[in-house]
This record gives C-alpha cells, sequence and structure tokens, in this order.
C-alpha cells in the first residue's frame, strides 16, 4: 500500500496540511476540509480539482489541481506496463526546472515502487481555457502552442545531462513490445472504425501497420526531450484568467527523440486539417524563429522531411491508444479526429514514401 493517496477522494486535510506546508505555500496554518471534483478528459490519468477551506482566512490557495492513476484497469494497466506514471514524475522532479516551457508549478510528486500507485498536486491555473481535440484552435493558439515547443526542444536540444538520464530510456525489449502489440492494435482499430474513417485514411493506417518495424524504434537527427502528446486536450490557454496565454499537461510520454516528432504531431494530430493547410508554413517559419532565438538555427526546408514523417506519430498513437486505453465515447472522436488529422498529412505529404525511402 502506498503512504498516500492514490485517488482523489483519499486526500485528507491533514495529508495536504503536511505537503503544503513542505511545498512552501503554507505556513503555520491548517486545511480542515477538502472537496473535490474531477477535471479534464485524460484516459491513461485521473485528475481533480480540489477546494481547501483553512483555519484561518487567506492562509493559502483556495484550489490546486491534483492527478492520480486512472481508475480503469485496463488504462492503469497499459500507463503501468510503459512507465508512463514514473515518466510524469520523473518530469516534474528533474525535468522541468531546466526548460523554459510553461507547466504547472509541482506542489508533490511522489511515485510508489510498483510504478502504479502515485500522486501529483499542482498549483491550479484557472481560470483557464482548455484545449479542445475536437473544436481545433484560434490560430493564435496554435502559435503560442508551437513557442512552447520551442522552449522544450531548445533547451534539451543535444543536453546529454536531459537526454542521457537513465529513467528516459525505453525499457530493453519495448519497442519490439510496442511492435509485437501493434498488429492487433490496428486490428481492433479496423474492427472499430471501418465504418466511420474515410477509407483513403484507413488505407493509410493499414500501410503504417504493415511498416510498423521502420517505423517504431527509428533513430532520425539531434536528439531532445519531446512531449510524445502534443496536441490540444493537453493545453490550457489563458491560464490564470488570462494573466498567461498557455501552460502544457500531461507529460506521461515524456521522451527522448526527434524534436520534428511533437511538431508533426501538433499540425496533423493537434490541430486540425483545416487549419494546418492555411497555415502550415506560417507555423513552422514560427516554430524554426523560435528554435533560432534559443540557440538552435533550424529551417524550414531543414526541417521538412522529419516534420512529415512526425506526421505519422499521431495515425500510430490513435491506433495504439484506442486499443488499449478504456473506451469512451469521447476517446473515440477522440482517435478519429487524430487519425484524420495524422492521415491527411500523411497523404498530402508523403511521408510513408519517406518512411520507406
Amino acid at each position: 500500500m502506498a503512504d498516500f493517496p492514490t485517488q482523489p477522494a483519499e486526500v485528507s486535510p491533514e495529508w495536504l496540511t503536511a505537503r503544503l506546508r513542505a511545498a512552501g505555500v503554507l505556513d503555520g496554518a491548517a486545511v480542515t476540509a477538502v472537496r473535490w471534483e474531477p477535471i479534464g478528459t485524460g484516459q491513461v490519468g485521473d485528475s481533480a480539482r480540489f477546494h481547501l477551506s483553512y483555519d484561518r482566512d487567506e492562509a493559502g490557495p483556495a484550489t490546486v489541481a491534483g492527478k492520480f492513476p486512472a481508475a480503469d484497469a485496463m488504462s492503469r494497466g497499459t500507463a503501468a506496463a510503459f512507465g508512463l506514471y514514473a515518466k510524469e514524475v520523473g518530469f516534474y522532479r528533474q525535468l522541468a526546472p531546466q526548460l523554459d516551457i510553461r507547466v504547472p508549478r509541482p506542489l508533490v510528486a511522489e511515485i510508489a515502487e510498483d510504478g502504479v500507485d502515485f500522486v501529483l498536486i499542482f498549483e491550479d491555473l484557472g481560470p483557464a481555457r482548455g484545449g479542445n481535440q475536437l473544436n481545433s484552435c484560434s490560430l493564435t493558439d496554435a502559435r503560442e502552442a508551437m513557442k512552447q515547443a520551442a522552449a522544450l526542444h531548445a533547451p534539451s536540444w543535444n543536453n546529454a545531462a536531459i537526454t542521457g538520464l537513465d529513467w528516459l530510456k525505453p525499457k530493453e525489449g519495448q519497442t519490439e513490445q510496442v511492435k509485437a502489440l501493434y498488429g492487433n492494435a490496428q486490428v481492433i482499430f479496423r474492427e472499430r472504425y471501418a465504418d466511420i474513417l474515410e477509407p483513403e485514411y484507413m488505407a493509410i493506417c493499414e500501410e503504417l501497420n504493415a511498416g510498423r518495424d521502420a517505423w517504431f524504434g527509428q533513430d532520425r537527427g539531434p536528439k531532445c526531450l519531446i512531449h510524445g502528446d502534443f496536441r490540444l486536450d493537453n493545453m490550457l490557454f489563458d491560464i490564470h484568467g488570462g494573466a498567461e496565454p498557455i501552460a502544457v499537461l500531461d507529460w506521461q510520454t515524456v521522451a527522448v527523440g526527434n524534436a520534428l516528432t511533437d511538431i508533426g504531431y501538433f499540425m496533423g494530430t493537434g490541430i486540425g486539417n483545416a487549419l494546418r493547410v492555411a497555415h502550415e508554413g506560417e507555423l513552422l517559419d514560427l516554430y524554426c524563429t523560435e528554435m533560432a532565438a534559443r540557440g538552435v538555427p533550424l529551417s524550414s526546408a531543414a526541417i521538412w522531411d522529419d516534420y512529415v514523417l512526425g506526421g505519422l506519430h499521431g495515425i500510430s498513437t490513435a491506433v495504439f491508444s484506442a486499443a488499449y486505453v478504456e473506451r469512451t465515447e469521447r476517446g473515440d472522436a477522440n482517435f478519429l479526429s487524430m487519425a484524420r488529422g495524422g492521415c491527411a498529412l500523411a497523404l498530402e505529404h508523403g511521408s510513408l514514401k519517406k518512411l520507406k525511402g
């Protein structure tokens, strides 16, 4: 049994008092009552907002946010098998302070030895506007996301102190495990969505499955820290009531890889095809400008091939996640949205030809 709460209902005033004092956001006051409500739409972890009462006025934060293992057994098992919870806790403990990207300040970050039980307590970034995968976003929001991508990638670019961390390396045999599981995932994806997803897009999914040996475990270009699930559902806009433009959440998939994996994923899977087609060049130029300003000179021409390949990450993530996390109505809509955007990019720019070539 973990010596910390592993679901929102277990968070007590006494436990929270001790942790907020340790985090330096509470002095001699004490939390006297806790009320919580679910927030977010994540399927790999469960999140909640906690409303706090104290034994004196304005003693500490009125609210904090928390994250816990998924209640759904399949989602929790998938997260544990791939070390997703340990990665997120490790990110907030070790990596966030070394980066420029705006993330919620962690107040508590604890994980059990089994890598399953964990708890994260953060500053509450509300009032804020949650990104919505299904609704795309404004060009302004997309620009802010690209700036944040550079704030993640540039400080870690070929930075061995970050990219060389042992816990960021895939577990031995993990790539082969993913390849072995992916074929079944595509079967499930096809059976579930064959009558819904456009045939030309399903054909892309099938072709990527056939080429999974070339796709998974590939080693392309300079290495940096990547988010791995860089899309609108993992972003908050106009945080703290508009005081800041954006924060990026959900770091279970943090990894070392090619920066353009995040960019291709966001542009294809993240924002929808209409916005990408209209502003693709502008957004890529902005990313390069932001990277150059942070000491990593890039050009749109130089990153193009890696960007086009990066779009495939959205397709494989949609297929794999659909099979191995809890099925929900919104999840189905999300995975279809992700697949459509990624496949549209792949069709337009010949991603699979570049993978083979």
